[in-house]
């Protein structure tokens, strides 16, 4: 791959927000995450917990993706700041608006 080909795949917009269950999500919103079943000991740890949503993303095939800090981490700042293993990605279907319980 050429400079270009790699800038390419690099700029992309995160999307400002996104429905899920008829409730408009956006950076900053609190949503419970529901994993998918049959996912791995990530999914199992985490189902059920409140999460922040860090940004929404969309990949190269345009499907959406919430990448999410989990409220009560001790080391939120750091999945703010982009830190690997604080900071989790899941699809608009495996996670629950908790609409008027904080967010934004």
């Amino acid at each position: 791959m050429n400079e270009w080909e790699w800038q390419t795949l690099e700029d992309h917009t995160p999307l400002e927000s996104l429905t899920i269950g008829g409730v408009e999500v956006r950076p900053g919103d609190l949503v419970r995450l529901r994993p998918r079943a049959g996912g791995d000991v990530f999914d199992l740890a985490l189902a059920g917990k409140a999460a922040i949503v860090e940004t929404i993303e969309q990949d190269y095939e345009g499907q959406a993706h919430l990448a999410v800090v989990l409220e009560d981490d001790p080391g939120r700042d750091l999945g703010l700041l982009r830190q690997p293993g604080h900071r989790f990605f899941f699809s608009p279907q495996e996670v629950e608006p908790l609409d008027g319980e904080g967010g934004r």
